[in-house]
């Protein structure tokens, strides 16, 4: 069932899935580590798609966008979204490297309807979505092309790329309270920790 030989090891772990996701993701790190077979001069790349387009909050009862709220769903998806919005996939995709996410886009919405539809499954009233986003509704009526993108993280490439566990040493900001001088400006600025 499992694939297991003698000698592997399989961990079981149960309860809220995206709970024993996340601490069997820090379990394959901590004994990957612990065995030595994570390599930091050695670079693996990977492209991760078909990400769930919402996510459920128990708590708030309403759903939320895996990506954010522009992301469009893998197109064979749509039809899902009036009746099983848990299961439409989006367009989105993340570049990680060595186990570290460098990059992440997706293929945004491009039909005011669509996107309608989406702020509706979001919570959003008619009036709020207008209310914070009616200039992208009302540029939809003018037509918008297909289009995409995606940002890389170029401090955590470069801690990548140096084999560190931390991106502190890699950021133009670090995030504390103190006064820097900002690099290509030469103009000094009060940076606030955001808890």
């Amino acid at each position: 069932m499992t694939g297991s030989k003698a000698g592997d090891l399989t961990f079981i772990i149960s309860g809220d899935k995206k709970k024993t996701l996340t601490q069997l993701g820090s379990l394959r790190i901590h004994v990957g580590e612990k065995l030595g077979l994570r390599d930091k001069n050695k670079f693996n790349a990977l492209w991760v798609t078909d990400f769930p387009m919402f996510e459920w909050d128990e708590e708030a009862k309403r759903y939320h966008a895996m990506h954010h709220p522009f992301t469009s769903a893998k197109p064979e998806h749509l039809k899902l979204l009036d009746t099983e919005p848990e299961k439409v996939i989006a367009n989105a995709y993340d570049l990680v490297l060595n186990g570290n996410e460098i990059g992440g886009g997706s293929i945004r919405i491009h039909d005011q309807k669509l996107q309608e539809e989406v702020f509706s499954i979001l919570g959003f009233s008619k009036k709020e979505a207008f209310d914070q986003f009616g200039f992208l509704l009302e540029a939809f009526t003018y037509g918008a092309p297909p289009h995409g993108g995606i940002a890389f993280g170029l401090d955590r490439l470069a801690a990548v790329m140096k084999g560190e566990e931390s991106i502190r040493d890699y950021i133009e900001f670090v995030s504390t309270n103190f006064t820097i001088h900002y690099f290509y400006s030469g103009f000094s600025s009060t940076v606030f920790r955001i808890v």
